[in-house]
């Protein structure tokens, strides 16, 4: 993580290296937390954050599962990511929001303690590289299942269930892939460590249905609409882990991963096809403002200048 000069938290912009808690916090002992992963890029109209209303909207909504009461509004939100991306002068990078229970008591329950609410922003390329995006990345099923819905509500971006995901990808990286896939408790096909899924099939493109208890990404909503809108049918259904290795082409997808073809499962070779392909072209183009289609989803910050 490359530092940046300012962060917003709790209504004001500090200094990076002044941006401290508590070690008593309770979000740090039983991981009360919310979070977001979004995007700004740079786009012929201006540095434009993608999806930024949805992606705070999301972060509320999880806080509301979890029980966590932001002190801020989604609008208020969107203009203090605004004045972040200004004040640091990245007309490109990541943008992390997260709200925590706060210092105060520390038993199980977090009622009563006060909410924090950060927002961080610096400069990252692509979350597997470059590579990874063009030549695909090598996958491995997971030993540990997807957390089930009626477990922990795994809809809500809670920082506490994301140690479910990061044990699955240090499983798969200590046994030389890249990333993991999940599967559910049933058995089905869930999700990556923090990707959705996609697989591709005699022209036709599948991805776990929402009842599976995945969470609803912003990305995978966005890549629903442009597929079918390039002419793709998108099918939202139950999946077997025979159909990833008996796909035509499988992608992951997420705000950091954007758009990643899977060359392989569990050593089952899959190749990166023209359907990714042209997916993960339409998305980039979107994104980075090199078509007039879904301007609606690039908010553009005014008044950003590169830092000297």
């Amino acid at each position: 993580m490359e530092a940046t000069s300012k962060i917003w938290m709790n209504g004001e912009l500090i200094d990076w290296d002044d941006a401290r808690v508590h070690v008593g916090v309770h979000g740090l002992h039983y991981g009360t937390g919310v979070f977001e992963g979004i995007r700004c890029y740079e786009t012929p109209t201006g540095s434009a954050v993608f999806r930024l209303k949805e992606h705070m909207q999301r972060l509320h909504n999880s806080a509301k599962l979890i029980h966590l009461e932001i002190p801020y509004s989604v609008e208020e939100l969107r203009q203090a990511t605004h004045d972040l991306l200004a004040a640091n002068g990245l007309p490109s990078c990541y943008i992390r929001p997260i709200a925590f229970s706060g210092y105060g008591r520390l038993g199980v329950s977090a009622k009563g303690n006060p909410v924090e609410t950060v927002i961080m922003a610096w400069p990252w390329g692509t979350y597997l590289g470059d590579e990874a995006l063009k030549n695909g990345i090598r996958a491995k099923i997971s030993s540990w299942q997807r957390i089930s819905a009626n477990i922990v509500p795994h809809v809500a971006k809670a920082s506490g269930i994301y140690l479910n995901s990061m044990l699955a990808v240090t499983e798969a990286q200590n046994a030389g892939y890249e990333e993991a896939i999940l599967l559910t408790p049933e058995g089905t096909v869930a999700d990556g460590s923090g990707e959705n899924l996609f697989v591709v099939k005699n022209g036709e493109i599948y991805t776990p249905d929402l009842s599976t208890g995945i969470l609803p990404g912003i990305t995978r909503e966005s890549i629903m609409r442009i597929a079918g809108e390039l002419g793709y049918k998108v099918h939202q259904k139950i999946l077997i882990r025979s159909d990833l290795y008996l796909a035509d082409e499988v992608f992951m997808c997420g705000t950091a991963a954007e758009v990643t073809p899977l060359r392989s499962i569990d050593d089952h070779e899959i190749g990166v096809g023209p359907v990714t392909q042209a997916i993960q072209k339409a998305y980039l183009d979107t994104v980075k403002g090199q078509t007039d289609k879904y301007a609606e989803w690039r908010d553009v910050v005014p008044g950003l200048q590169r830092a000297s």
